[in-house]
């Protein structure tokens, strides 16, 4: 595998950063090479602050006309060598969606981070939600799957940022930082480590762009520039980007390894975190900003003695699916709190048998520990 260690970029020690500049932090120490965007609230600042790390580090970074033209660029870049990011926000991130099928069907590496906001269309610019859980994973036609992180603070931000660039060079897919209004703005202290891991795409001189016989389904990454005969098209393919658009059995074997490649990998994808869930009666299903909430209300009535437990989820697609299957064996109710109008509960629904409550707020605020509280104690 192409893993290897390096220096953090910045001195290891505790920082003060906000969430996006906690984001900027993390393509820098990734080694991200490339960043194009345009100014959308709340990911504005990753812009603002990327202009200026990545003068510091030999990067490149511009601010495009549009969102298509970012995600469109980064695509460029990446084929070019360069790991690549772009960051937007609801809007943005509904324009990017046929680029981003492009990048699926290419199998093409980028990192896309989405700064949730309410919506729909431009909705309240400054306001948080989280209403675009579905759209990563169904935004595009043909939806294949694709990998979404759910980081629920600044130091998640960082790490996951890294992480991100790590998924998307490994599997040759978009990966999407779902980050959420709350948690861009928000400023914490993080620690950042002095070395770091990072993975490499694989690269064999001679073969096949987009075909592989190895049982991870992934072929390695040539680029441009390197003496290879690359055909990059978003029609469908043979294994060396030859145009098959009316080949079934090409479609289905092309299909089945895009699927395969992600599908079969979920258990090493997949990452969460289980608390107090061994004896709870009722398990809070959550993610984001909104787990920090139930956390809190959580350990409250732990101390009241209630048998509550909580399943946050770092990584939202591929879904948990056997993981929240096996929580629901063991409690009576799952309770979803969600920052929009009931996205992942339907997930939680399909997959557990158990009664499922959810609670939806849309109103551009965060959800409180309280008012988490007050529902608990309702169905306790």
């Amino acid at each position: 595998m192409a893993w290897r260690k390096v220096k953090s970029i910045l001195p290891a020690g505790s920082y003060y950063f906000s969430g996006n500049e906690a984001i900027t932090e993390g393509a820098v120490a990734a080694r991200c090479g490339y960043y194009a965007g345009y100014p959308i609230t709340p990911a504005t600042e990753i812009l603002e602050t990327i202009s200026v790390r990545f003068r510091e580090t030999g990067a490149v970074s511009i601010q495009m006309e549009d969102e298509i033209a970012s995600i469109c660029s980064c695509i460029g870049a990446s084929w070019a060598g360069a790991k690549a990011m772009t960051a937007t926000s609801g809007p943005g991130f509904s324009l990017m969606q046929e680029g981003i099928g492009y990048a699926v069907m290419t199998e093409t590496p980028v990192v896309i981070v989405d700064a949730q906001r309410a919506g729909p269309s431009t909705g309240q610019a400054t306001r948080v939600g989280s209403g675009d859980i579905m759209q990563a994973r169904w935004g595009t036609h043909g939806a294949m799957p694709i990998i979404a992180l759910s980081p629920w603070s600044v130091q998640e931000l960082y790490d996951q940022t890294i992480n991100a660039f790590n998924l998307t060079e490994k599997y040759r897919v978009p990966v999407f930082l779902m980050a959420e209004e709350a948690t861009a703005h928000l400023r914490e202290r993080i620690d950042i480590a002095g070395e770091i891991k990072l993975f490499d795409r694989e690269k064999k001189p001679g073969v096949a762009a987009f075909g592989t016989e190895e049982s991870d389904g992934v072929p390695p990454m040539p680029i441009f520039g390197e003496r290879e005969k690359l055909l990059v098209t978003g029609s469908t393919h043979d294994a060396y980007g030859i145009r098959k658009t009316d080949d079934p059995l090409t479609q289905e074997k092309l299909i089945g390894r895009l699927n395969n490649k992600i599908v079969n990998k979920r258990e090493e994808i997949i990452e969460y975190e289980e608390y107090h869930l061994k004896d709870a009666d009722i398990a809070i299903v959550c993610y984001g900003f909104t787990a920090r909430s139930s956390l809190f209300s959580v350990e409250r009535l732990r101390e009241e003695g209630k048998k509550v437990g909580m399943l946050r989820l770092k990584t939202l697609w591929p879904f948990a699916d056997r993981v929240i299957s096996n929580v629901g064996s063991r409690v009576n109710r799952i309770f979803v709190p969600e920052m929009n109008m009931g996205q992942v509960v339907g997930e939680v629904v399909k997959y557990t048998s158990c009664e499922v409550v959810p609670y939806n707020q849309v109103n551009g605020e965060v959800i409180q520990p309280n008012t988490i509280t007050e529902h608990l104690r309702r169905l306790l």
